[in-house]
C-alpha cells in the first residue's frame, strides 16, 4: 500500500482527468505528473478509454485513483475490486450506501488477494454523498429525514467499522470525522475550487484553504487545472495556496 498520508502540498492534489481521449490523458499526465499526487480515472474517462488510461498514467510515473463508486451485491463488488487491483491502481472507491456487508467483503477480498500475490493492498475509500446533492435532494427525493451532515457522518462511521481506509466527504464534515473516527482515517474532499475558478455543476464547493483548515487529507480538483489556459501555472497557484494554509 502507498503511504497513506501526503508528505508534500502537491501530494494532496488528486487531478480529475474528466476527458475523453488517450491523447489528452498523455498530454495532461506528461505536463502535470510532477505537480500532483494522483490522477483520477472516473467514469467518463474509463468508459471512453478503458484500462488504457490507467496504463498510460502508470507507465508515465503517475499514481492512479480509480473513481467509479462501485455498488452492487457483495460478491460482484469483491470480484470487481480484485480486477481493479490487478491493474495496479493506488486508490479506488466504493459507495458507502452499498452497506457494511459489501464494504467488509471488499476489504477482506482485497487483503486476501494482496497476500496471495505478495503485494500491499490499495487504499479503499467509501463515497458518502455526491457533492451535487443538497438537503432538498436528500430529503425530498431520497426520503432521508436526517440533516445532510448527520447522514454523511453516519455513513462514515459504518465505513470505518467496515475496515475501509477513509471516506470521500464534503469539507464541512472533515473536522468531526477526524475528531470522532481518528486522524489516521483518510478524508478526501471533492468539489475543490480555488477562489479564481468557476463553480460549474457542484453545489457544495470549497477552496483549498478551507479544505486544509477543515482537516482534509486529499482534495479532488479537475477543471480549474485541466481547462486552464496554462495548467502548470494553475496547479502551481493551488500548491502555493495549500502550502500557505498548511503553514498557518
Amino acid at each position: 500500500m502507498i503511504d497513506i498520508k501526503p508528505k508534500e502540498a502537491k501530494d494532496r492534489i488528486i487531478l480529475a482527468l474528466d476527458v475523453d481521449s488517450i491523447e489528452e490523458v498523455k498530454r495532461l499526465v506528461d505536463l502535470l505528473k510532477d505537480y500532483v499526487g494522483f490522477f483520477k480515472v472516473g467514469m467518463q474517462l474509463f468508459t471512453a478509454c478503458g484500462y488504457e488510461a490507467v496504463e498510460v498514467i502508470r507507465e508515465n510515473g503517475g499514481k492512479v485513483y480509480f473513481d467509479c463508486k462501485f455498488q452492487d451485491i457483495p460478491n460482484t463488488v469483491e470480484q470487481t475490486s480484485i480486477n481493479i487491483m490487478k491493474r495496479g491502481v493506488d486508490f479506488f472507491n466504493i459507495s458507502a450506501t452499498g452497506g457494511s456487508k459489501m464494504m467488509t467483503g471488499v476489504v477482506s477480498a482485497c487483503n486476501a488477494f494482496a497476500k496471495k500475490i505478495k503485494t500491499e493492498p490499495p487504499i479503499i475509500l467509501a463515497v458518502t454523498l455526491l457533492s451535487s446533492f443538497g438537503q432538498k435532494t436528500l430529503t425530498n427525493e431520497l426520503g432521508v429525514e436526517m440533516n445532510i451532515s448527520s447522514y454523511v457522518f453516519k455513513l462514515a462511521q459504518v465505513a470505518k467499522e467496515s475496515g475501509v481506509n477513509g471516506v470521500v466527504v464534503p469539507y464541512t464534515d472533515a473536522g468531526k470525522i477526524k475528531q470522532e473516527l481518528g486522524e489516521s482515517f483518510i478524508v478526501v474532499c471533492p468539489a475543490v475550487r480555488p477562489t479564481w475558478a468557476m463553480v460549474n455543476d457542484q453545489i457544495r464547493i470549497v477552496s483549498p484553504t478551507e479544505a486544509i483548515k477543515a482537516g482534509v487529507d486529499y482534495m479532488v480538483i479537475g477543471r480549474p487545472i485541466t481547462m486552464a489556459h496554462d495548467p502548470v501555472a494553475a496547479v502551481k497557484l493551488i500548491i502555493a495556496e495549500i502550502e500557505d494554509a498548511l503553514n498557518k
